[in-house]
């Protein structure tokens, strides 16, 4: 990548971290064009992962009667129903158990046997960090979601405002899953309120210790 490249790709993720806001009303009526559906997917799956293991499970529900029955479980949000795309992201618990060595198919060999077998041995009885693990995961491909879609001028919202258990019995997730979070993508109808309020660096960023 070159220097003019580089500039425009941080430019690029820098706008859309400033644009970027929680919309909560969508245009029913739009949708976006499957081949950007399709390449904002594609990018968002280059999110990182530990051991590469790559343990987010995308659910996208199109189906009109299932974006209902989720609305009804979601506090009557409209962008359930509202928003071009629907997202549900999980957790594949035992995603570090599935093949693992497919992570590291295109690496090579001397890096393969360090990496592969330090997966199983990192997981392997520890559920928790499995699961922990996941949410991660998934809280990373989610920013990466929304700022791809930002960058294109879409608009998105992440939700937890559900009945987890309900929605993952609508989306039948396997009991070895577990939902992290949704998000809703589509074209607004109306700006969102103003930011309420940004806390100050000094505040959030702590020097070596509290």
């Amino acid at each position: 990548m070159n220097d003019l490249a580089k500039e425009t790709a941080v430019a690029s993720v820098t706008n859309a971290m400033k644009a970027r806001r929680a919309v909560k009303a969508f245009d029913p009526e739009f949708r976006i064009p499957e081949q950007e559906v399709q390449e904002i997917l594609e990018t968002a799956i280059l999110s990182p992962t530990a051991f590469n293991i790559q343990n987010w499970r995308i659910v996208r529900v199109s189906d009109p009667e299932l974006r209902g029955q989720i609305r009804e479980v979601a506090w009557d949000q409209p962008q359930v129903t509202d928003a071009s795309e629907l997202l549900v992201l999980c957790a594949d618990l035992k995603a570090w158990d599935r093949e693992p060595e497919r992570y590291w198919v295109d690496a090579p060999k001397e890096v393969q046997e360090m990496i592969v077998p330090n997966i199983r041995r990192y997981y392997d009885g520890r559920p928790d960090v499995a699961r922990d693990e996941g949410m991660r995961s998934c809280g990373m491909i989610a920013q990466s979601l929304m700022l791809l879609a930002t960058e294109r001028g879409y608009d998105t919202c992440p939700m937890d405002g559900f009945d987890f258990k309900a929605v993952a019995e609508l989306i039948n997730l396997p009991e070895d899953h577990a939902i992290s979070m949704m998000v809703a993508m589509g074209k607004r109808t109306k700006d969102p309120f103003p930011k309420p309020g940004q806390l100050p660096l000094e505040e959030v960023v702590v020097s070596d210790r509290f």
